[in-house]
């Protein structure tokens, strides 16, 4: 029934016009449609690579403490050398099945990073599902 269905993550944001500029100037996104922001139910939508897509919409804080989606990249290293360039800051773990060193976590032949959006969504970065 899905099977043909495009996947949106859908992200809360605090202040949409500062997630949109994170989300287009650190991780270089398309932005494809934006409400004016001092609309009530505003939002916007931002395009990655293949057509995927993210929606972020205005909503009061929340608080997850969990991954809220993740880039597939080809080339780990290049891509987080970029984003810390840009002045992204990766988060540091250690907990049983997982700890980061400088902020990559190395898993079998995969590795991983996670960082905060703007708002605080937590996202994940790894080259296991390229």
């Amino acid at each position: 029934m899905l099977e043909n269905a495009q996947v949106v993550p859908s992200l809360p944001v605090v202040d949409l016009a500062r997630a949109v500029k994170f989300y287009q100037e650190k991780l270089g996104l398309k932005v494809l449609q934006q409400d004016k922001p001092e609309d009530a139910w505003s939002g916007a939508v931002v395009e990655g690579a293949g057509g995927s897509r993210i929606y972020l919409y205005k909503r009061g804080a929340t608080k997850a403490d969990h991954t809220v989606l993740s880039f597939g990249v080809k080339d780990f290293d290049a891509t987080f050398k970029s984003l810390k360039d840009k002045g992204v800051k990766f988060e540091e773990y250690d907990m049983p099945g997982l700890k980061t060193v400088k902020g990559v976590a190395i898993m079998a032949h995969m590795k991983s990073a996670w960082f905060k959006d703007s708002e605080g969504n937590i996202l994940g970065l790894s080259n296991m599902m390229v």
